[in-house]
């Protein structure tokens, strides 16, 4: 069943591809059916996974033979850490297959795209063979490469989408590098990722399994990413569509961060516990820098764009904690690591949202600069009220899906870390200031006459968005939906850094 979610998508986009003549009512429709297709099959997975016993184990597992000599095999799987990252891809694709229902350029290569996009990004996230997961990996790049540059706004697209690749795809070649270090010092050698992580094969060897850490860390920091790796990022998003933004924040970034913890720490735990405190510096900068550059901003979009940066912050300085395994609790430790999770999750879910509010904003102003709009809360009450609900959401408001992810990374880290913990906690007053600014200046004063018969958002753009922000918060009132099937995998892989 695992295989029919992965690759579901590719037998209508193949046949977008190939009937050029097809109906544009019948692209877009088949579409949204084969997203929501995929969440059905998704959430019976999920129901099948978390009702089968413990979420340490893995599910759903395929396991065949693909190039035997080179120890590389067709490996899939789901957990507790995988499940719900895969949960939250097919969410952000049927949301973003519902709004592109006002898509007009280009439908039926657009459609096919994304619909190949879906398939690389699950695949990533069940991959339990490293050559598999680089795969998809790459394949992910070039997607969002044509995402960009084809359906982008304004000149400086293809830029944008040539920078986003060339960085991204130099992250991948080093963390190839990383994979075959991995392979090189195994015995015998396999690029299985369930055989590495239960083999640990530079344990004991500090200068070797740093240099992998560091190899796999850079290409990992790219795609997260993470100060100095950013930026790629607020260009990419400036210049992408909004559902191309949306997936790429809500699915495509946490690649990243979902590597560090399913490669770098269970595979590489000596070397990870040795540079813990380099991944909980990283993080904490990423935490202010990103927050503080936001504040600046002037252009909507951007300032969301600088957020996610913010955002990935948290969870490094998270899973770096858990490498601090000297005087500090393990449940402390999983805690943390579970925050990060669930920290994936909650900003895939409101980032993806605050980007097709952006993208609703440019439709009906023709602009992402906040300056030049304000008082739009009179002509569009209800995207004044989106926004403003998603705002809180990203600020880590109570009762959203965000104070529970941050609640946990905070509490997990301030024993391991302390210092380095309080000074993060700054972030979330900067957050909290810059996106009430922002309400302000887009919503409130006086409207400008030119905006005073904007149209409110349409019951498409409400039926793709209000959902992303429902379910934020029905995980911030009713945690345990999520947490059950994460806190199982969070304690077996802080025991697994541990050995």
């Amino acid at each position: 069943m695992l295989s029919l979610l992965i690759y579901v998508p590719l037998l209508p986009a193949v046949v977008m591809l190939a009937w050029r003549g097809m109906p544009l009512r019948a692209v877009r429709w088949t579409w949204v059916a084969t997203a929501l297709l995929e969440v059905v099959l998704a959430g019976t997975i999920w129901v099948a996974y978390a009702g089968g016993g413990s979420s340490d184990r893995i599910g759903f597992e395929v396991d065949a033979d693909w190039i035997p000599g080179a120890g590389v095999g067709y490996h899939l799987g789901v957990d507790g850490l995988s499940m719900p990252l895969i949960m939250l891809t097919v969410i952000v694709f049927a949301a973003c297959a519902i709004y592109a229902l006002r898509e007009d350029r280009a439908v039926r290569p657009f459609a096919a795209l994304f619909l190949a996009l879906e398939t690389v990004s699950i695949g990533l996230f069940a991959a339990l063979d490293l050559i598999v997961f680089f795969v998809f990996f790459d394949l992910s790049l070039v997607g969002m490469y044509f995402v960009i540059a084809g359906w982008g706004h304004g000149e400086a697209a293809r830029r944008s989408a040539f920078k986003f690749f060339l960085y991204t795809f130099l992250g991948s070649l080093a963390l190839l590098v990383g994979f075959i270090g991995l392979y090189v010092a195994s015995d015998p050698h396999t690029f299985d990722m369930v055989e590495l992580t239960a083999q640990m094969p530079l344990a004991g060897n500090a200068l070797g399994g740093g240099l992998v850490l560091a190899a796999i860390a850079l290409g990992f920091a790219i795609k997260t990413p993470t100060v100095p790796f950013h930026t790629w990022l607020p260009a990419a998003h400036t210049d992408a569509p909004a559902v191309g933004s949306a997936v790429l924040a809500g699915v495509m970034l946490k690649m990243g961060t979902y590597g560090f913890i399913r490669i770098a720490m269970v595979m590489l735990p000596d070397a990870w516990r040795r540079w813990a405190w380099v991944f909980i510096v990283i993080g904490v900068v990423s935490v202010l820098y990103g927050a503080l550059v936001a504040l600046a901003q002037t252009s909507f979009k951007r300032m969301v764009a600088y957020t996610s940066v913010n955002h990935m912050g948290y969870i490094l300085l998270a899973i770096g904690a858990a490498g601090l395994i000297s005087g500090s609790d393990e449940e402390a430790r999983a805690l943390a690591v579970t925050g990060a999770v669930t920290q994936m999750v909650s900003h895939g879910l409101i980032t993806a949202a605050l980007f097709l509010v952006a993208g609703v904003l440019l439709d009906r102003t023709g602009t992402y600069e906040m300056d030049a709009l304000g008082g739009l809360a009179k002509p569009v009450p209800r995207l004044a009220g989106i926004t403003a609900v998603a705002a809180f959401a990203s600020l880590g408001l109570p009762g959203f899906s965000g104070f529970i992810a941050e609640f946990q990374i905070f509490a997990g880290s301030l024993g391991p870390a302390p210092w380095a913990t309080a000074v993060a906690l700054l972030g979330i007053l900067i957050t909290a200031a810059l996106f009430l600014a922002a309400l302000h200046r887009i919503f409130l004063g006086p409207t400008d006459k030119k905006f005073s018969a904007m149209t409110d958002t349409t019951r498409v753009e409400t039926l793709a968005i209000v959902p992303l922000l429902a379910l934020s918060v029905l995980i911030g009132l009713f945690p345990r939906v999520l947490l059950d099937i994460v806190e199982p995998a969070s304690r077996m892989a802080v025991q697994l850094v541990a050995r």
